[in-house]
């Protein structure tokens, strides 16, 4: 049984970490909720955009733009999004698996990889996947600006023909405690949806110009709600994390104290046994 001041040092070492975490919870709590707030803003706006583009597009020809070109696959383009830190439970770990997991099907051969956060680009780098570019950093201060600047390589990748088709994993927020990894095809666009859904409406100047108008902005978009999809989802995740370590850690606590309580009662049993010991001797 390891001594008092062995036991007292760990109590004081997990009491230290206890704070830590629950100070961490309560930073990803706040973060998750101004996050949650922005993606909700910005779901009504890109859901519907889809759905309109979805409408115009078995109404134009396909030579319109080369966004729309479908051609053979021969290499396949794939974006993971993870973060940059980790402490967020298996938030990383089931993008990365996932992702993986589809390109090995593939053959990393025929797949160039982007990657969006420095848990991807240190995991694909490390098994030699070939990286297109990476994005670091730019996590805390997220912005509208960072989707359009990582879309750019993606599209222009695809426009010069290096790929014919772009893939995206991400997780998606569904709520506090559950997060769903998706794999989505971003390029090229395809119709899937509802033909009826927009029966009776007049577009103008015509469907090809807006199309030609929609079809950039959509695409920001979704990288848009990639981005914070994943970033509402890892804050969640670390949330959720923090607040099973802070329970872990006060279970840790209760058991210290209790074998804490054991070794200082054998300590006063053992000296009351010296004493009465002692006591007997003196009088022989």
């Amino acid at each position: 049984m390891a001594n008092l001041k062995d036991i007292r040092n760990r109590i004081k070492s997990v009491k230290s970490i206890q704070k830590v975490t629950k100070a961490m919870k309560m930073v990803a709590a706040a973060k998750m909720r101004r996050a949650q707030e922005r993606m909700e803003e910005a779901r009504p706006f890109e859901n519907r955009l889809t759905d309109t583009i979805n409408h115009l597009l078995p109404d134009v020809d396909r030579d319109l733009l080369e966004l729309l070109d479908i051609r053979e696959i021969n290499r396949i383009g794939y974006v993971v999004v993870t973060s940059d830190r980790g402490m967020a439970g298996s938030f990383n770990t089931n993008i990365l698996k996932t992702a993986q997991n589809e390109i090995d099907i593939i053959g990393k051969n025929k797949v160039d990889v982007f990657c969006i956060g420095k848990k991807a680009r240190d995991h694909f780098k490390r098994r030699d996947y070939h990286i297109i570019s990476s994005h670091v950093d730019f996590w805390s201060e997220l912005e509208y600006s960072n989707a359009i600047s990582i879309c750019e390589g993606i599209i222009s990748h695809f426009t010069d023909k290096h790929v014919d088709k772009i893939h995206v994993v991400y997780n998606e927020f569904i709520n506090v405690a559950t997060q769903h990894v998706q794999s989505e095809v971003l390029l090229p666009l395809v119709f899937d949806g509802d033909e009826n859904q927009f029966s009776g409406k007049l577009y103008e100047p015509n469907k090809d110009d807006i199309i030609k108008s929609l079809i950039p902005r959509h695409l920001n978009i979704q990288m848009w709600k990639y981005l914070l999809e994943s970033y509402s989802s890892e804050q969640a995740a670390r949330m959720l994390a923090m607040e099973n370590a802070t329970e872990n850690a006060q279970e840790m606590i209760k058991d210290l104290t209790l074998e804490f309580n054991k070794a200082r009662q054998a300590a006063i049993t053992t000296e009351m046994l010296e004493i009465v010991s002692g006591a007997e001797a003196l009088k022989g």
